[in-house]
């Protein structure tokens, strides 16, 4: 019996294998390297981002949950700022650092859908900075978005796909044999 017609099965189970274990590579907290733009193809968090030539100031609130990323612009390293001052729509958020360049905040309310502005004072060292935003919120951003699937979930697909195929190779195999006997395969 030949194995030849196994081999393009195997190929596929292969490559099929491969294409399922794919997935989107995600750092965890702190191997991030800082916060990426702002996705604008779909609602997520709401965020702001405030500039000048000192400071760079991020903030992504989810809820009434504020987290906030404090660089420099020069290179982009977080500041250990000794003050940092914040006022969201008119209205002090007491903030709390956490660690170099990030702080965090519990807003009074969920922001309300439209344009919320954000002014921000930075006091680190000898170096004090005013900086300006605003949280663009719409009414998707606070539609509940949809639970992110786990490794588990992932890697537990990606076995019932290989037992598929497996199935699969299987059954063209004893295909393939039965199909040989009958037609005298054996010389």
């Amino acid at each position: 019996m030949s194995l030849a017609p196994s081999r393009p099965l195997t190929i596929a189970a292969l490559t099929l294998a491969g294409l399922l274990g794919l997935s989107t590579a995600q750092a965890d907290a702190g191997h991030d390297h800082g916060v990426a733009a702002p996705n604008t193809s779909s609602p997520g968090l709401p965020r702001f981002a405030a500039t000048s030539d000192l400071f760079e100031l991020v903030g992504v609130v989810n809820g009434r949950q504020l987290t906030l990323y404090l660089d420099r612009s020069a290179d982009n390293s977080p500041v250990n700022a000794t003050q940092l001052e914040l006022e969201i729509g008119g209205n002090k958020v007491d903030t709390r650092r956490r660690a170099d360049g990030e702080f965090e905040a519990t807003l009074a309310q969920p922001l309300t859908a439209g344009t919320v502005p954000v002014t921000a004072t930075v006091v680190a060292g000898t170096e004090t900075d005013l900086l300006a935003g605003q949280f663009v919120v719409t009414d998707e951003a606070h539609a509940e978005a949809p639970p992110a699937r786990s490794w588990k979930q992932l890697a537990g697909w990606a076995a019932t796909g290989l037992a598929l195929l497996a199935a699969l190779a299987w059954l063209g195999r004893r295909a393939w044999g039965r199909g040989a006997a009958r037609s005298g395969g054996a010389a």
